[in-house]
């Protein structure tokens, strides 16, 4: 009789806070994405540092699937003991997250500073330790959408019908709860329409953090035998402290990593005589530029087909040291690549052309028309 009341009492526990629980964590999520609009409308710097790399947004979004990770493993290891079957779903989840979280990161290169294998330097547009740069845009486009709608809303619909739940339930799949699916919907909708530049960002914060709140939510399926603070705590609370220690951690982390950078007087030196190579390399033979261009420089000669940047000024620092690697394809001495930026005003009377590193702190800190904080560079064109 007892335990009939406990279930009770559970039951209408449950039916009042689920409510809350599902409004904190939709709330939440596009709570980011009207942040990302009104960045984007009233401050076009703040929202042109924010989405860069080594910002708060990556970083936020790499503690995002990094956390839900860890909490899928801990689900994971909760369905084993409870149903004595091997919990593949939930460790797949937690292997993707974990995935993608060093994804967002290129694997520590730019943090650490090393350079990546070769096949990464020619293959990846961003010169980058990352896979998902290597596959065609348009599978990659498909890959995201399908795991958005899949995990986020086709899952959750289907695990609400009797059949499809049941057969779930013998294969230990483990759906994100149905009452996410709003917030999944819109991180879809929000990636198919790209309204700003570098939407990708924000959709894969607001996509971390989806799957982040769904581990939340299913960690609470298998309790603990032991309930500990976290387990007793309103799932509600539980989930905004998340979200909270996330975007937390990622300002942290992009404040750290400014500061975890070299800034030796001599490879600063060393960054800007690299530039005034490549400056005079555009000087000699007048390579085409044109308004809006920005590119890595590598990326730029394969484009363009200017093979001549291989046996210019800049590569011929060879011969004082400059490691061939760096010279094949382009990079600076933090093995961060260098570019070429290309700005016009509409009459033309204003025109800037530069080649820049990020220098030391290995993020872009220079702006449209000049370089900038640490950026390391030299201007080719520079009117008025």
């Amino acid at each position: 009789m007892r335990r009939k009341q406990r279930k009770e009492s559970s039951g209408k526990s449950s039916t009042r806070t689920g409510l809350p629980i599902a409004l904190v964590a939709n709330l939440l999520v596009l709570g980011v994405l009207g942040y990302a609009a009104y960045l984007e409308s009233s401050s076009a710097d703040a929202y042109y540092r924010a989405i860069q790399e080594d910002e708060w947004v990556e970083w936020a979004s790499f503690w995002a699937f990094g956390l839900a990770g860890a909490l899928f493993v801990a689900t994971a290891f909760r369905q084993w003991r409870a149903t004595g079957k091997l919990p593949w779903f939930a460790a797949g989840v937690a292997l993707f997250c974990w995935f993608v979280a060093l994804e967002e990161i290129s694997w520590g290169q730019r943090l650490l500073g090393y350079r990546p294998p070769d096949y990464f330097l020619e293959e990846n547009f961003q010169q980058e330790l990352n896979i998902h740069n290597v596959v065609d845009t348009r599978y990659r486009m498909l890959a995201l959408k399908g795991v958005i709608l899949g995990y986020g809303v086709v899952l959750p619909v289907l695990a609400f019908l009797p059949g499809p739940r049941d057969l779930f339930r013998r294969l230990g799949i483990e759906a994100s709860p149905l009452a996410l699916a709003p917030a999944f919907l819109a991180t879809y909708l929000l990636y198919v329409e790209y309204p700003w530049t570098h939407t990708g960002e924000w959709v894969e914060l607001m996509l971390g953090l989806g799957f982040l709140f769904a581990a939340l939510q299913g960690l609470r399926r298998y309790p603990h035998e032991a309930p500990t603070r976290l387990g007793t705590a309103h799932p509600a609370l539980v989930i905004a402290t998340s979200w909270l220690l996330v975007i937390g951690l990622g300002f942290a982390n992009a404040a750290v990593s400014r500061r975890l950078v070299s800034r030796h007087p001599e490879t600063i030196e060393a960054a800007r005589s690299e530039a005034q190579a490549l400056k005079r390399d555009f000087l000699t033979r007048q390579l085409p530029t044109k308004c809006g261009l920005h590119k890595r420089i590598y990326t730029y000669k394969e484009q363009f087909h200017q093979d001549y940047l291989l046996e210019g000024a800049f590569s011929r620092l060879t011969a004082q040291g400059l490691p061939a690697a760096r010279a094949e394809y382009f990079l600076d001495p933090w093995n961060s690549p260098y570019w070429i930026r290309s700005q016009c005003s509409d009459d033309r009377s204003r025109v800037s052309v530069y080649i820049y590193s990020f220098g030391p702190n290995r993020s872009r800190d220079s702006d449209r028309w000049q370089i900038v904080d640490d950026d390391v560079g030299a201007y080719v064109i520079q009117t008025p």
